[in-house]
């Protein structure tokens, strides 16, 4: 039964909180707050200061501005220049590289930071252990185990304590495409019945978007951009956000009347200023490839295509422009010839028009 944000405390808060290495501020004026029972997720591109947050919030970098708050408490204060160590801050952290200890089981891993009584925890570690996929495995050493593996025995350990806020930097990163769908899915059933208040770090937009209950987007230091992961795919507040989530088709215009021309024909501009430069982003799940006798869409010839998966990736030529090249991504099996003629026909939802910096 999954516990409650009330049965388990205030979760995890950074308030104002900025950080430096040197003179290179990498986290600046940042307020979060990660709710217990709910898993936030980071995601930006390396540099942005995602690590940096998890670091403060364990403990593993002195805070220099700002409070860290977990449950209601203040566990850091830079401004008073306090801070709870890390082993009392009743954070589980769970490093990108996994750092299981060689010498101990499967078992002595998961068991290693529990404090008081074995015994009172034996019953969750081996229910942990047949829950997810290790049934068998909890006398093996590290070095006999998967990377999957592996990955699952270090949630474990770091679930193990109870802790108050669970941190998870990059928990994927080392797994094979295989094996990565699935791991993801156990994962996040096993936090999910935990309750646990949960950060995590991510580069991978897919991962982010599967995994989170409220996404944060960073970028250079500073969350641009917070809310459920439909809400920030379908209304990105920027170019830089819309460019996270996979390869954009990229135009150029000028707003006129709340609209923006075009080879598809108009597009929403609200808000701009008339006469201002834009830039379109259509994504390539929002062009839709037609036979050349539909009687929709604007005229355009194929460059190539290949089949990725699930998906092809067809290559445009619009209108017989050369300049003006667009990837569409259409479900299932999709290869013209080149040069074949098709018409274009777009989804003003996966197009996004922003002003040119």
């Amino acid at each position: 039964m999954r516990a409650t944000p009330d049965e388990l405390g205030g979760g995890l808060s950074f308030e104002n909180v900025s950080h430096a290495f040197g003179t290179k501020r990498v986290v600046d004026d940042v307020s979060i707050s990660v709710p217990a029972g709910q898993l936030t997720c980071l995601l930006g591109p390396s540099g942005c200061g995602k690590t940096t947050l998890l670091r403060l919030a364990a403990g593993l970098e002195p805070l220099r501005h700002g409070r860290v708050l977990i449950d209601g408490a203040v566990v850091a204060d830079g401004g008073e220049r306090f801070s709870v160590p890390p082993e009392r801050r009743n954070v589980g952290l769970m490093f990108q590289d996994y750092a299981l200890f060689p010498h101990l089981t499967l078992r002595e891993n998961i068991a290693f930071g529990v404090t008081g009584s074995i015994d009172a925890h034996k019953d969750w570690i081996e229910s942990g252990i047949r829950r997810i996929g290790l049934d068998g495995l909890g006398d093996k050493y590290p070095h006999t185990l998967s990377g999957g593996q592996q990955q699952r025995a270090a949630l474990l350990r770091a679930l193990a304590p109870q802790p108050g806020v669970l941190l998870l930097d990059e928990p994927f990163s080392g797994l094979d495409v295989t094996r990565r769908a699935q791991i993801r899915e156990d994962t996040l059933s096993l936090l999910r019945d935990s309750g646990v208040a949960t950060l995590m770090v991510t580069h991978d937009p897919e991962e982010a978007m599967f995994m989170a209950d409220r996404l944060l987007v960073m970028d250079e230091g500073q969350v641009v951009q917070a809310g459920a992961p439909a809400e920030i795919y379908f209304r990105p507040a920027s170019a830089f956000v819309a460019g996270l989530f996979g390869k954009v088709n990229r135009l150029t215009g000028t707003a006129r009347d709340g609209l923006v021309e075009t080879p598809f024909g108009p597009v929403g501009a609200r808000g701009i200023a008339d006469g201002t430069d834009v830039e379109v982003l259509i994504r390539p799940e929002g062009l839709q490839v037609l036979p050349a006798e539909a009687v929709r869409g604007t005229t355009a010839r194929t460059k190539f295509a290949r089949l990725l998966g699930r998906s092809s990736h067809v290559h445009v030529i619009v209108d017989g422009d050369p300049t003006v090249e667009l990837e569409a991504r259409v479900r299932d099996v999709y290869l013209p010839d080149d040069g074949t003629e098709v018409r274009v026909e777009l989804d003003a939802r996966q197009a996004f028009v922003f002003p040119i910096s």
